[in-house]
């Protein structure tokens, strides 16, 4: 759920900080920016929609 981008790396992040469910959540409140959106959410299925085409794998 991460955007790895120029923003993750300006602010010196590693990516291997974050893999914990808490620590990715901490992050996002601290930058919400890093977030990957569109977030797509069925029951209790969710992909990242970016291509847009990757919401079909939950229809």
């Amino acid at each position: 759920m991460l955007r790895q981008d120029k923003n993750f790396t300006e602010l010196g992040l590693d990516a291997a900080d974050y893999q914990s469910t808490e620590a990715v959540v901490d992050l996002l409140l601290e930058h919400p920016k890093l977030m990957q959106r569109p977030i797509f959410v069925i029951g209790d299925r969710a992909v990242i929609a970016r291509p847009s085409d990757k919401v079909l794998e939950l229809l």
